[in-house]
């Protein structure tokens, strides 16, 4: 018994029913992925993080989006949609319907156990190819613990991490600062 081969997609093609479609898709390599629902916790830290940098973020050449901003990585073909994206200066977008990013400075995802792997893995190793790009941020959904990665001069990615409500955490590709009691504010954590 064989299984039915799956249709594939056009860059175009994606971008054409996506633009028309009530719901998300991720890109990749002419398959098209649904994205699943999030958390309250999840949906949460998001708005939380959002409101944090865009408060700081204000009266300077610098944006912030949230879930909806489609991500395109040009090396790599993938289109993807970040938890919350950050840049300073001009947005760079793939065509006139400015919805689909290719120059973010930081890039957010708020783990879940059903995305954790491949946030860590796969989708960094996209993100890790454009240019753009300085920092990328890991944030745990069940405990105040928060992971950055950053780009050194040299290309090479250096994490560091904080935990606790008490603790803050630099962006400084955007000249931000994170307080952990800010993005976790109304957030049920496990004990």
């Amino acid at each position: 018994m064989s299984s039915q081969p799956h249709p594939t997609y056009s860059p175009a093609e994606y971008l054409r029913l996506e633009r028309q479609s009530s719901i998300k898709h991720e890109y990749y390599a002419g398959e098209i992925f649904a994205m699943v629902g999030a958390s309250e916790n999840h949906n949460l830290i998001a708005g939380n993080l959002f409101a944090t940098l865009h408060q700081q973020l204000r009266r300077r050449e610098c944006k912030a989006f949230v879930g909806d901003m489609r991500v395109k990585i040009d090396q790599t073909g993938l289109y993807t949609y970040p938890d919350v994206v950050a840049l300073c200066g001009a947005a760079d977008f793939e065509d006139a319907e400015l919805d689909t990013l290719l120059n973010p400075t930081v890039i957010v995802e708020v783990l879940s156990e059903s995305t954790e792997a491949h946030d860590r893995g796969k989708k960094f190793e996209h993100y890790r190819k454009i240019p753009s790009l300085q920092e990328y941020v890991l944030i745990s959904q069940d405990r105040p613990h928060v992971e950055r990665y950053f780009r050194q001069a040299n290309g090479a990615w250096v994490l560091s991490e904080c935990s606790g409500l008490e603790a803050t955490l630099p962006l400084p590709s955007i000249e931000c600062t994170l307080a952990l009691a800010d993005v976790y504010e109304k957030v049920e954590l496990s004990s």
